[in-house]
Formats: C-alpha cells, structure tokens, sequence
C-alpha cells in the first residue's frame, strides 16, 4: 500500500476505538521527506472521518453500537458527557486527543450538534494537531 492510502486508513482507525495512534506513521513519513502539506490534510482528512463515523454512531446508533461497536463503557461515555454539558461543543476542539476524542466525538452525535458545526470544530482541533506535529519535525 502506498503512503498516503496507508497514512488515511491508519488516520482513520485512529480516530475510532482500534488501539492506534497515527502521529508516528506521519512522523516517519515526513522524515522520509514526502512534503508535509498533502501529509497533513491526507492525515486529517482521515481522522476527520473517523470521527464522523462516531458522531453519526451517537446520532443515529442505539446503546447497543456505542457499547459494543465504539466499546465506549458507561464511565467514559458519562465523563465526556459532562465535560460536554459543562464547556459546550467547543469541547469538540479536544477530539484529538486519546481517550476523551472518541467519547467527545460520540457526545456531539448524542446532543445533536449541527453537522456543520461539528466538522468545523474537529477538522481544526484535528488539523491544529497534525500541522504542529509536520512543522516541529519538518524544521
């Protein structure tokens, strides 16, 4: 598989509850020289929709998908729920990070944000992410 198809599948699973992160495959890359830029919306745009699909899961999917689909469990669902409540959709900025992400992501489906709004505040919180990683490793 060739870079940027391996770079969003494993940006995309990464931003759902397999156990992988994709900073160290966009860290290789970029020391093999390919140009940042197509590495970083490549990435986010993979992560983007990996989010998405958790999103849509907390929309549309019942009890059952967030359990045992997401295997999201009724603490970390709740913990990223009243953080939700407390600080708003911003909190959708945080998607990025490792173990609130997906349950925030979740909680935007679950409290109905508009769809616009959602992608607008994960695709920065994502993109911010992914760009500081490229610029740090690029200097």
């Amino acid at each position: 598989m060739s870079s940027y198809p391996l770079l969003f599948a494993i940006s995309f699973l990464a931003a759902t509850v397999v156990p992988l992160g994709s900073e160290w495959l966009l860290i290789a890359l970029l020391l093999q020289g390919l140009a940042p830029v197509p590495l970083v919306l490549t990435a986010t745009a993979g992560n983007f929709l990996g989010a998405l699909t958790t999103y849509l899961i907390g929309l549309y999917g019942g009890l059952w998908l967030i359990r045992r689909l997401l295997r999201i469990d009724e603490r970390a669902q709740q913990r990223a729920e009243r953080f939700f409540q407390r600080y708003g959709s911003w909190t959708l900025l945080l998607a990025w990070l490792p173990v609130i992400g997906d349950p925030l992501c979740l909680a935007g489906g679950l409290f109905r944000v508009p769809l616009f709004r959602f992608s607008l505040l994960v695709i920065l919180g994502k993109l911010g992410r992914y760009a500081f990683i490229a610029t740090v490793i690029s200097r």
